[in-house]
C-alpha cells in the first residue's frame, strides 16, 4: 500500500491500537499501516474466519504486530466481554479507532438488546466500548479516540422522538442519523475531555466514497445505490486503501487538536489525499451532544467518565 503524497508515517514503537471492523475495507488498511509502523494492533472483528485471514495478511508484512479479538458490536454482552479481555491483558491503550459499521440494510433489523441495527452498532456499540476502555485509554501517554463518520452526516437529522426508527424506518435516514450521532459523540467527547483535563484527544474521520464491501453487505449488490456507485465510480470513488488515509491521519497527525475531523480533500470530500473535513452545524451543537450523551448512558447503562 502507498500512502498519500507527502505522507510521513512515524514509528509507533509498540503502541497499542484497537481497530474495530478491521477484517476488510478501510479498517483493514488502517490496521495494516499501523502495524507496519510498529504498533501492536488488535483487530476487533465479528467474523472469526475473516478476522483470522486479515491477521494472517498483516502478519505477512508486519510479523508479531497483529492479533484477533472477537467483537460483536450488536450485542452489549459481547462488547463487555471484549473490553474485559483487553483490560486483563493491557494496562494502557494508545489508539481506539471506532471504525466498524453497518450501512442501510433494506429492512429494519435490531441488535441483541432490541435497538435499530445501525444506531446500535455504529453509535451505541462504540459508545459502550469507549466507556469500558476509558481506564486503559487514559493510562496511555497521549491517547486518541477516533470515531468514523461519513459525508452522509451532512443530510443527517436526529429523530429524537424515534431514534430506533420504530415508527418510520428508512434505510438511508437511519444510516445518516447513525453517522451524525458518531460525529456528535466525537465532538461532545472532546468537549468533556478538554474540560476535565483527561489528556485524551477525541477526533473523527470519514473515508469519502471508497470502494469497500459496505454497500454489498448493506443495501446489497443488486441495489440501486450499488448500481449508481458503479456508474459514478470513475468520477467520485477511490480505493479502499485511499479511503483509509483520513483514518490513518487521525491516528498519527502530530498537529491534531481536539475536535479535528479528517476526510478526503478533493471533489466535495469524496476522494483525494486527506486533510481537514467539515462538520455540519448539527454535529457541532453542544445541546445535541449533551442530549445524545445522556441517551447513550441510559440505553447502555454505562457512564463514560474517569473513575476518579
Amino acid at each position: 500500500m502507498s500512502l498519500w503524497p507527502g505522507a510521513h508515517m512515524p514509528k509507533l514503537n509498540d503502541r497499542l491500537a484497537i481497530v474495530t471492523g478491521a477484517n476488510s475495507g478501510i479498517g483493514y488498511y488502517a490496521a495494516l499501516e499501523l502495524a507496519r509502523a510498529g504498533a501492536n494492533v488488535i483487530l476487533a472483528c465479528r467474523n472469526p474466519a475473516r478476522g483470522a485471514a486479515a491477521v494472517a495478511q498483516i502478519e505477512a508484512v508486519a510479523p508479531g504486530r497483529a492479533r484477533l479479538e472477537l467483537l460483536d458490536l450488536s450485542d452489549f454482552a459481547a462488547v463487555r466481554d471484549f473490553a474485559a479481555r483487553v483490560k486483563e491483558r493491557h494496562g494502557s491503550l494508545d489508539i481506539l479507532l471506532n471504525n466498524a459499521g453497518v450501512m442501510a440494510p433494506p429492512t429494519r433489523q435490531t441488535t441483541a438488546q432490541g435497538f435499530e441495527l445501525q444506531f446500535g452498532v455504529n453509535f451505541l456499540g462504540h459508545y459502550l466500548l469507549t466507556a469500558l476502555l476509558l481506564e486503559p485509554i487514559l493510562a496511555a501517554r497521549a491517547p486518541r479516540i477516533i470515531q468514523v463518520s461519513s459525508i452522509a452526516h451532512r443530510q443527517g437529522r436526529m429523530a429524537w422522538d424515534d431514534l430506533q426508527s420504530e415508527t418510520n424506518y428508512h434505510p438511508w435516514n437511519a444510516y445518516r442519523q447513525s453517522k451524525l450521532a458518531c460525529l456528535i459523540f466525537a465532538h461532545e467527547l472532546g468537549r468533556r475531555a478538554a474540560a476535565g483535563g483527561w489528556g485524551a484527544l477525541s477526533l473523527a474521520a470519514h473515508p469519502g466514497i471508497a470502494a469497500t464491501e459496505l454497500v454489498a453487505n448493506g443495501p446489497g449488490p443488486g441495489s440501486r445505490i450499488a448500481w449508481l456507485q458503479k456508474l459514478a465510480a470513475p468520477f467520485i470513488q477511490q480505493s479502499g486503501e485511499a479511503g483509509a488515509w483520513p483514518l490513518i491521519l487521525a491516528c498519527i497527525d502530530p498537529y491534531a487538536r481536539e475536535g479535528n475531523y479528517y476526510g478526503p480533500r478533493h471533489l466535495f470530500e469524496c476522494k483525494g489525499p486527506p486533510g481537514p473535513a467539515k462538520s455540519e452545524p448539527q454535529a457541532l451543537d453542544p445541546e445535541a451532544g449533551r442530549r445524545l450523551w445522556e441517551i447513550a448512558e441510559r440505553l447502555t447503562g454505562e457512564a463514560l467518565r474517569p473513575a476518579s
